[in-house]
Parts: C-alpha cells; structure tokens; sequence
C-alpha cells in the first residue's frame, strides 16, 4: 500500500517530486534544527490518485489522522478541542512554484465553540473572531467556491456601518457581525451550513487544494511556464502560530540577498501584529526588515543567523517567510528565490567568489533567457505614459519611430533621417527592405511566428504583432484605434515585451550590457559613468559568458545576409555565418532581373538576363566573405518559389482587366499575368522551390555559384582569407544533390583554371525534409557538411504551414495540451529531433568527418541548444542578435553533461 503522508522529519529538500516544493523544503529546515511549527505534507502521488479517480484514496484519511495525533503531541494541544484549540493552516505545494496559482485554507478547525476558547488562550476576543471570519470567507471562496465578492462586500458593508476604514479597526463584535453575515453568505449560497466539525473542514479544505490544480489558472500559467500537468500538488498541513497576538508578534518575508540587485545585506518587510496575508494585501505599511532589530532584538539575531544557515545550506540566493508569535520565531516556508536578470549574473559570480559555489555552477544558476532580458532597451517605466493598445510582444525591445505602411514610405523616411516604424496588417517576404530600413515593426495581425515575429526576431528588431485593435489601411495610410486616428509620419512607441502601443514618443533607456555585447567592456564600463551596480552587472556577465565560451563544444555561427549583419555578428562573438539567405539579395529592384529571367523567350534574352546578375551577387560575396574574413560562410543557394519574385496574381489580374476596360492593355502586363498564371502553385512551399528550381532553371544556381567562386579568388587576390561553403537547399534525395555538386565542381574548376587560382569550396546541403533525415547516410556520399534547416524540418514533419496554423488553432492545441509551446520557437525533440539525431548518426556513418549544424530559428533558443548539444552536432547558428544567448547556453549545455574539465 502506497504511503501518501510523511512527517516534515521525514521528507529533504531533493524530494521535491513526492513532497512539492514547499513541503521539501519545510522537511529540510526541520532536518537543519530550524524553528518550523509541526505538521506533515501529503504527497503529490495522493494528488495524482485523487485526480485520477475522483475520490480520495481509502488510506489517506487513516495516514492524516496519524500524522495528525503526531503533530498534536509535538506542540501540547489538540485539534478540535474547545480549550486552547490547534488550528492548521492547508496550503498547496507543488514541485514549481506556481505563486498565487493554487489555493491556500488558513485557522483550519475553529468552530462556534473553539473560537471561544482560541480568545481565552489569546487572551484576545478581537483576534479569535477575526481568524474565525477569515477562516469561513476562505473556505466559502476556496472550499465552497463561493464568489469572494460576496464576502468582500459583506466586510466592507461592517466597516462602513462601523465608521472605519480598515479592517485592523473592527472590534470584536464588528468581527462577529462579519462572521454572522458570512455564515449566512454559506448557507444561501451553497444549500448548508457552514461545517462546525473540524475534521470535516480539513478534509474538504485537502480535496479543495487538490482540485486547484486544475483550476483555469493553474493550468493557464502551467502552460505558460511549460510546467507538465501531471505533476500533481502536494499538500501542506501546518499548526497555525500566529503573528497578529499583539506587539510581541508580527510576519515578514525576507531574501538572504536583494532579489533586484543581488546585493548581499538586509532586505525583507515586517509587520508587526499582523498575518501574513496583510503582508501580502497591503492593508498597511510595512516596515523595513532592519526595523525588527530594535523592536524584537532576539527574534531578529534569530532570523539573521538562520538567514546565513539557509543561504549557505542551499548556496543560493533564499527566500524566506517567517512569523514570531509573542516573541517565537517560526519559519514558514523558504525557497530559492526568484530573482531579476541582473540579479541572477551578480549573484552567480558573488556566490563563486565567496567560494560558495563553481564557475561551472554558476553558469547553470543564469539562463540564456535572463541575458536576453538584458540586452533589449526598454522603455522608461517611470514616463507614465499610456498605451493605446496591446498586442502581442513578439520579439523584445524598446522602439520609436514615424509611422511607415509601405516600403517606399520607410525608406524615404530613414534617408530623411528619421526613425520609422512599419505598420502593417500582417508582412511577407516583400516588405523586408522596409523592414530593414525601420527600427520596429507592428501589425494588426499574425502571431508570435508570423513572418514578422520571425524576421524582426532574427534582426534584432522590436516587434509587436496581432494587435487585433488596429484597423490598418494601406492605401489611405492610416490606423484607427477606437475613435483614434494616426496617419503616415505620426510618432508612435512600441515595447517588443510587454506588446503595449503608445502615442508619441516615450523615453528609451539604453542596456548597457547590450554596449558591451557590442562594442567591448572597456567601452561599456566608460558608458556608465561609474555606476558601480551596473559595473558590477556588466563584469559579472562578461565572466560568466567567457567561461562559456571556454567549456563549449558547440561553435556559434549566425544568420546574415549582408556585410552589415555578418560584422554584427562577428561583434557578438559569432564563430562564421551558417546561413546566409541568397534570396534576400534579390528583393528591390534586383527584382527585375529574376523577372527578366523568367519571362525570356528565348535562351539568350534568359542567359543575357543570368549574366546581369553575377558581377551583382559577386560584390555581394565579396562584402560578405571579407567580413567574415578567415571564418566559414555557409551560402545557401536560392531558396524560395518564383512566386516571391512576380506581382500578386490577384492585384495583376485585377489591373489588366481594368486595364481592359479602358482599351489600355500594357503588352507586358499581359505577358507578365501570363507567366504568373503558368507559374501559380496552390502550395508553393511544397512546390517548385530550392534545390528543384536549381534543377528546373539552372542557371540560377550556375550565377550564384560562379559568383561565389570569383569573389572568393578577388579576395585572395587581396590576402585575405575567405572560407565560403556551399548549401543546396531542400534536398530530398541524394540524386539532386549529385547532379548540382557536378555542376557546381565543373564551375569551380571553370573559375579556378582562368584565374589560376585554386579554388576549395565544400558544398553540402540543407536537411529541412523528413526524406532527407532518413536517407541521410545516402546523401552524405555527396554532402560535405548537413545544417538541419529546423523550419521547414518542423513544418513537413508536423505538417504544419508556419504561416497559417499559429493564428488558426495553436491556441486551441497549447489549451488542450496538444502543444505546450509552438514547435516553431522550440524544437519538438520527440518528433523532429528524433529525425535531427537519426540524420546525425547516419551521415556520420557514412562521413565519419562531415561538419553538423543548425540553421533554424531554433539555433537560438536555449531549450533547443541543450538538444543540438546532445545530439552531438558541431555548431548551431542564429540571428546575430541571439549569438551572446546561444553562446551562454552552449556553456551550459557542456556543464550540464559534465563534457568538459570542472573548473
């Protein structure tokens, strides 16, 4: 039979599985000698059996009556008894915190009798009545599920006809009115009265804390924090003492170290006469925790010392909540505390040079998340501005601009000198040269990986997306919020966190770890003026990521399309470029040229059009390869169908029937609908695109490649180093591959005998299908390096387009627990990452030396670095923005598998 309750002395603090949270970390205080009131946890497994069977197990009430009759001999008195009654506190646990999520029922087992007897051992009438309607307005609302409004009203009705403000102003009789009024509040409400027995309200008051764990909001923030909902809660039964006995009593909580800053020192707030929900609800000031020295010197070096045992216990950063009751101390609860960014990178590097922990530990206790926290701008929350309207923060980040609705409106607006930020119903691939030529991008639709979460995220650029109040129109230029209307030119300010819009401008405070990032830390230190707490921050993170960088094995490459980006992120510490987008480069009036291509009549008008290109992408290699001077530069050939190069189909066909109305017909307009039509795909995605538009013409691929290699022989001809590499796209099968690497070594040794210049580029390919996983150990007989496209890997695996499902029905699948986050942010490691490891294991098979990475948006994400990290790949690649961040946590992922020397 399943053991379901443990006494606190049973339980430590690494049973936070069975015991929750709190209830192990009451058992380790108790193991530690610390004062803790009695009481016993009952286990997340009698969580899980009740959940699963709708009743509790038969064996609980028999294991609580034990543990019960124990805790009443270790404190002398007797639940349910009349005189000097014991009263418990029930309150959830699970293994995360999950603060405020679940439910909490405190004075457990007063009754019309014991209240009289709680006011004799009180010696305090006020204070018996006063837990007694606390107690019935908690289980009405927690127990009962009665509206607390009902309660609430009720209170303030009583103080009202009192005269008095606040509820420490109730007499003992305004107290029993309350308690008269809430009992009637019961009865009406749910059909009975309130119980009188005591056993009874436990009982009720551990199913109810049971069933709060599938309450809507303990589910909503589950999902939220991606906590599995079928840990279940523990529950923890406590003997009540209470803070609120008179001036010798009072509750606080308090941190071993500032949870702001991090630094080491007094911090916490004290009450006296109070519980600890006053604390909480903010019904009166508190005081500095300093304070309680002069009011109660022995319980405050009690509370000091036991501060220095738990911070040294757990080696960390500890939160603490306490009661003295009439001159006791009592521990309540303590934890390892939540901390902000900052404090998270201080307090690491504190805690190892007080030889309290190891570099190696500490660069476990920061999170790539935490750095990102740190390296956005942000708006000044001190500004008080309002914002007209949120949406959804896609990527983070603080930006002010003009309003621009087009490309053309961006760019002119940037040349002009302003900042722009471009306001859209929703992006597409075409408003990339606005999006480049703006500081912040903000649409009315889509989600946070639409192609403007996507893209903006990848630039480092502030995003807010579907905010669903704005009524945006392209072609009058404007957008209406409510009775609000802003045009072309207005200032606006959007917060890529929170997704709040405001009007006008709003003072932006600029991160100075991101200067540091960027430009070095003797400049961020010079930035700061000699703000010591933010030297400090900076120090702390700059040694903490070089100690990364020193126990990695996974290299970090970004994705750049320019020169621009990739000096970006060499700046940040990228180790070469894994992605670099060809297609990008012939957006604009580039464009023209694909046209021409596609719309030739005959081989030489398409060849002439091929050939206009080459010198035009050989001076973009070169900017690009000598940025990345003597790092590898992966080049993926044109991608995308030849849709993306060619007018809407929709917009043309309207324009040449109106144009045929009108007799007015332009032959080009024709020819070019023409080829639209022929061209026109109902999935393009799936269609004619990558590797297959380099087999279907050629010559697109022929350019690039020749271009690449002619830029590569320029810039040897300068002394410079380039190290470029080939990247087909979309391979499926190993024959394609085999047939562009002929073509491609043929060009090579083309551009290599007229320069006389020997040429070595590796050509490899993208893994972005499931066909191409699986044959992997094939295709490598052709590829000299694999980088596992994640996108488009994730879309063909799950059969999901990125562009449609997110807004169509991810909600519901995040609600229903079908996903617990978008695959599309985080690598599904079941599905998809099964096929990344196969792919590994097989191509390695057959080219025990082929170079292994990763290209996706997921080579940015820390949960999915610590994957690539165990699946045994070389390098993953992101956004120059995120390689500080990848960086980090490939640190971490090598300390988490002990891959390195322990330092």
């Amino acid at each position: 039979m399943s053991t379901y309750v443990f006494q606190f002395s049973e339980g430590n603090k690494d049973q936070k599985d069975l015991l929750g949270g709190k209830g192990a970390n009451l058992a380790e205080m108790v193991n530690m000698g610390l004062p803790v009131p009695p009481g016993f946890t009952i286990s997340t497994e009698a969580c899980k059996a009740y959940l699963a069977n709708g009743h509790v197990p038969p064996s609980l009430r028999v294991e609580v009556t034990m543990a019960l009759r124990a805790t009443e001999d270790q404190i002398g008195r007797h639940f349910g008894a009349d005189e000097e009654p014991l009263l418990l506190s029930v309150r959830s646990g699970a293994k995360f915190s999950m603060p405020g999520m679940m439910e909490t029922v405190l004075n457990v087992g007063l009754n019309d009798r014991s209240v009289e007897g709680l006011a004799k051992f009180a010696g305090d009438e006020r204070f018996a009545w006063d837990s007694y309607r606390r107690l019935i307005q908690m289980f009405g609302k927690t127990v009962l599920d009665i509206d607390g409004d009902l309660f609430a009203d009720a209170l303030d009705a009583q103080k009202a006809k009192a005269g008095v403000k606040s509820d420490p102003e109730l007499t003992a009789d305004d107290h029993k009115a309350v308690v008269a009024a809430y009992k009637a509040i019961v009865q009406e409400q749910s059909g009975a009265d309130f119980p009188q027995d005591p056993r009874t309200q436990l009982d009720m008051a551990i199913e109810a804390v049971f069933n709060s764990w599938n309450t809507e909001r303990a589910r909503l923030y589950r999902r939220r924090e991606r906590i599995p909902h079928d840990l279940g809660t523990a529950v923890n039964v406590m003997a009540m003492v209470f803070g609120n006995l008179g001036d010798t009593s009072g509750t606080g909580v308090c941190f071993t170290r500032d949870p702001s800053s991090g630094h080491s020192g007094v911090y916490g707030d004290y009450l006296s006469n109070a519980q600890g929900e006053d604390v909480v609800a903010g019904i009166r000031n508190t005081l500095p925790l300093a304070d309680l020295e002069h009011l109660d010197p022995k319980s405050y070096a009690e509370l000091r010392a036991a501060m220095r045992r738990l911070e040294t216990h757990y080696r960390d950063l500890c939160d603490i909540e306490f009661t003295i009751e009439r001159g006791k101390l009592w521990m309540l609860q303590t934890r390892v505390g939540k901390r902000t960014a900052a404090a998270a990178f201080r307090v690491a590097t504190q805690l190892v040079d007080e030889h309290l922990i190891t570099l190696d530990e500490a660069i476990g206790r920061v999170t790539g998340t935490q750095l990102t926290q740190l390296l956005f701008p942000h708006f000044d929350a001190a500004s008080g501005a309002q914002p007209l309207a949120k949406g959804l923060g896609a990527s983070p980040g603080a930006a002010v601009g003009e309003i621009a609705f087009d490309n053309a409106g961006a760019i002119a607006r940037k040349q002009e000198g302003h900042s722009v930020i471009l306001v859209r119903r929703e992006t597409s691939p075409d408003d990339l040269p606005g999006m480049v030529a703006s500081v912040g991008v903000l649409t009315a639709r889509g989600g946070k990986t639409s192609h403007a979460a996507v893209v903006a995220r990848g630039m480092g650029m502030c995003a807010v997306v579907g905010a669903e109040a704005l009524k945006v129109d392209p072609v009058g230029k404007t957008v209406k919020v409510g009775k609000t209307t802003l045009t072309e030119g207005d200032i606006i300010a959007i917060d890529g966190a929170t997704g709040e819009i405001f009007v006008g401008e709003v003072p932006v405070v600029d991160s100075p770890v991101m200067t540091y990032i960027a430009e070095g830390i003797d400049a961020a230190e010079a930035a700061v003026h000699g703000d010591a707490e933010t030297l400090d921050l900076i120090r702390s993170v700059d040694r903490l990521l070089r100690y990364a960088d020193g126990v990695r094995s996974l290299r970090v490459r970004a994705n750049a399309d320019t020169a621009e980006d990739a000096k970006r992120a060499r700046d940040r510490g990228a180790q070469g470029i894994g992605l670099c987008r060809t297609e990008h480069q012939f957006l604009g009036e580039r464009r023209q040229y694909v046209e021409n291509v596609i719309l030739a009549e005959t081989d030489e008008e398409k060849q002439a059009s091929l050939d206009a290109l080459v010198p035009i992408q050989r001076q973009d290699f070169i900017e690009l390869l000598g940025a990345m001077d003597g790092l590898p530069t992966t080049i993926r050939l044109i991608d995308p169908p030849l849709h993306e190069f060619l007018p809407d189909l929709t917009e043309l066909s309207v324009k040449v029937a109106l144009a045929e109305a009108k007799g007015e017909v332009d032959p080009h307009d024709l020819k070019l609908l023409a080829a639209v039509q022929r061209t026109h795909e109902a999935n393009p995605m799936l269609g004619l695109r990558g590797v297959r538009l380099g087999l279907k013409i050629p010559g697109l691929f022929d350019l690039q490649i020749r271009a690449i290699a002619e830029a590569t022989v320029h810039l040897l001809g300068e002394g410079k180093k380039p190290k470029p590499e080939i990247m087909v796209p979309l391979v499926g099968s190993v024959r394609e591959l085999q047939i562009i690497r002929d073509r491609a070594e043929k060009i090579l040794a083309d551009v290599a005998s007229t320069s006389g210049v020997e040429l070595r580029i590796p050509i490899g390919c993208m893994i972005e299908l499931p066909r191409a996983a699986l044959t992997a150990g094939r295709i490598a007989e052709e590829a000299e390096f694999f980088s596992f496209g994640t996108n488009d890997l994730t879309q063909t695996t799950w059969g999901f387009s990125r562009d449609d499902v997110e807004s169509a029905f991810f909600a519901d699948y995040l609600e229903s627990g079908v996903l617990t986050i978008s695959p599309f942010e985080t690598l599904d490691a079941f599905g998809v990452g099964s096929l990344v490891k196969m792919g590994v294991k097989s191509g390695r098979k057959t080219r025990p030396d082929i170079h292994i990475g990763v290209c996706g948006e997921h080579g940015g994400d820390p949960e999915s670095i610590h994957f690539f990290h165990k699946a045994g790949l070389d390098y993953v690649s992101c956004s120059p923005f995120r390689v500080p961040v990848a960086r980090l946590e490939a640190g971490r992922a090598a300390v988490d598998l002990g891959d390195h020397s322990t330092a």
